[in-house]
């Protein structure tokens, strides 16, 4: 199903944010001071917050740099943080969105558009590229708690619209408003998920050859590298003779 890029698990499984562990760290509790300040310090009342912590826990955060996070957002002197997203072209006019969480617009857009520019790409107007992603949720799950009937009939029970297997794991997807309640139903029908967030699913992927996927993940260590950046998003797909040259 269009969305579910293999090469984006097959560079989670390989390591890759295990080297940005203590950007991820950071990042996240950014996100949780910035959801707990802007509604309720208690991650049960808060879905935004819930999102966030849970994120934090799959990536085995500390309960206490969590817990700092969160009474951050209560101290006078927390920093304001705006919310941007960037949308562009990498190399052969592959989609990209950026989203950001920042202290100073001005440096934040410079840096996104000179990582564009050096890596062949080009930053473009808002909606540019989002008119070719939807808005949804994931919950991902790994290929251990169960097979795909399984796990299909779990999501379908739950409110989801569709769900991906593979030998890699599972990706369950629902209506964006959804995502708490399916999220909730899943974990008492399966257990805790991998992972549970809103995401910008791509309509249609395309596949990219050595040259253009060689830039385009120059592009993508660029973004994921900055401190304001949170989340990358992209509708291309690196088939898997590619990936292995990649790799070698």
């Amino acid at each position: 199903m269009a969305g579910h890029s293999k090469w984006a698990n097959i560079q989670h499984r390989k390591g890759k944010q295990d080297k940005i562990r203590s950007k991820m760290f950071s990042k996240l509790s950014k996100e949780i001071t910035v959801a707990a300040k802007m509604g309720d310090a208690d991650p049960d009342k808060n879905p935004r917050l819930r999102l966030a912590v849970k994120a934090a826990k799959s990536l085995s955060m500390p309960k206490d740099v969590i817990d700092r996070a969160i009474k951050k957002s209560q101290a006078g002197d927390a920093a304001d943080y705006t919310e941007i997203r960037y949308e562009g072209y990498g190399a052969n006019g592959i989609a990209i969105i950026v989203e950001a969480m920042t202290d100073n617009l001005n440096r934040t857009a410079s840096n996104v558009r000179s990582y564009f520019t050096k890596s062949g790409g080009n930053l473009g107007q808002s909606g540019s590229v989002s008119h070719g992603f939807d808005r949804v949720g994931e919950i991902s799950y790994p290929v251990e708690v169960g097979d795909a009937d399984t796990v299909m009939m779990a999501a379908l029970d739950a409110g989801a619209d569709d769900v991906v297997s593979d030998d890699d794991g599972h990706w369950i997807y629902c209506a964006m408003e959804s995502l708490n309640d399916v999220s909730d139903a899943l974990e008492k029908a399966l257990g805790e998920s991998t992972e549970s967030k809103l995401i910008w699913k791509p309509q249609v992927l395309t596949e990219v050859d050595l040259e253009t996927a060689q830039k385009l993940m120059k592009l993508i260590d660029l973004l994921e590298e900055d401190d304001d950046v949170q989340d990358v998003t992209h509708n291309f797909d690196i088939p898997e003779d590619v990936a292995a040259q990649l790799d070698a």
